[in-house]
């Protein structure tokens, strides 16, 4: 019995600092959290920073918050911090080639953050990959695709690729073809365009639409239209400036052409003679 007490006694510190250690890390990752949060939600709302910044930062604090905790659970088994330190000094040459991806997706987040080149709610192209940009975390951007696809990208490849952002600005061109028939008037046509242009609010008159011919086709008078608007407005301005068009031509009696297949049937007389 006495054994067994001296057994129990023997593991008595262990237990106790394996329960700290417990404790510590559900405290350190409550604590984490919150404080991430309370930052992340004190910045959002203040009117003067972006929340890019205020999601980057509440990043930034949890996970020094947690390295701390690491710290101090290491502490509670005898490791001491400036071994440790000198440990990691040792290794930082393996740690850095091992760790390299990770380091240059936290290097690319920061530049991210400095310079800017998107935030949070604007529609971009990265790398040939379209979305809203969701989060910008230490380490991945997390985009939301039209069709609310998740994708998560690395920081590295987003800051080593084109960005481009269709949101980040104050107007938007769009751009339409709209092809005539050889006997229409394309003057006239040109006149139907701007009328349906002009109707739709909409459209901006500063910079003022512009309409044109651009192209003698096969078989037919292209005819473009360059008209401002709001990015908010963009795609459903260049849909319904085609179907508005379309139906101003109808009844101005304007053609659409359209290829078509003509047979020609020659008679055995014909080919014999």
């Amino acid at each position: 019995m006495e054994e067994l007490t001296a057994q129990v006694g023997a593991y008595t510190p262990i237990i106790i600092n394996v329960a700290k250690a417990i404790i510590f890390l559900v405290l350190g990752f409550f604590v984490s959290g919150l404080v991430a949060n309370f930052i992340r939600s004190r910045i959002v709302n203040h009117p003067r920073i972006d929340d890019t910044l205020g999601n980057f930062a509440a990043s930034v604090v949890k996970w020094l918050i947690l390295a701390f905790v690491g710290i101090a659970v290491l502490q509670l088994f005898g490791f001491q911090v400036t071994s440790l330190v000198a440990v990691l000094g040792a290794a930082s040459l393996a740690i850095g080639l091992a760790l390299q991806g990770t380091l240059s997706d936290l290097a690319s987040g920061v530049m991210l953050i400095i310079f800017r080149p998107y935030k949070l709610g604007d529609f971009v192209d990265i790398a040939g990959t379209s979305g809203t940009v969701k989060s910008i975390d230490l380490f991945v951007t997390e985009l939301s695709a039209p069709d609310n696809i998740r994708i998560v990208m690395p920081n590295s490849k987003a800051w080593g690729s084109i960005i481009i952002n269709y949101t980040n600005t104050t107007t938007r061109r769009a751009e339409l073809v709209f092809g005539i028939d050889y006997a229409n008037d394309p003057d006239k046509a040109m006149s139907v365009i701007l009328d349906v242009v002009n109707a739709d609010e909409r459209s901006l008159g500063d910079p003022a639409p512009w309409v044109g011919v651009t192209n003698l086709g096969d078989s037919s008078v292209d005819i473009t239209l360059r008209v401002w608007c709001k990015p908010s407005d963009w795609w459903q301005l260049k849909c319904d400036l085609l179907k508005n068009v379309k139906y101003a031509f109808d009844a101005n009696g304007i053609d659409i052409p359209y290829p078509h297949t003509q047979i020609i049937s020659v008679s055995k007389e014909a080919r014999e003679g």
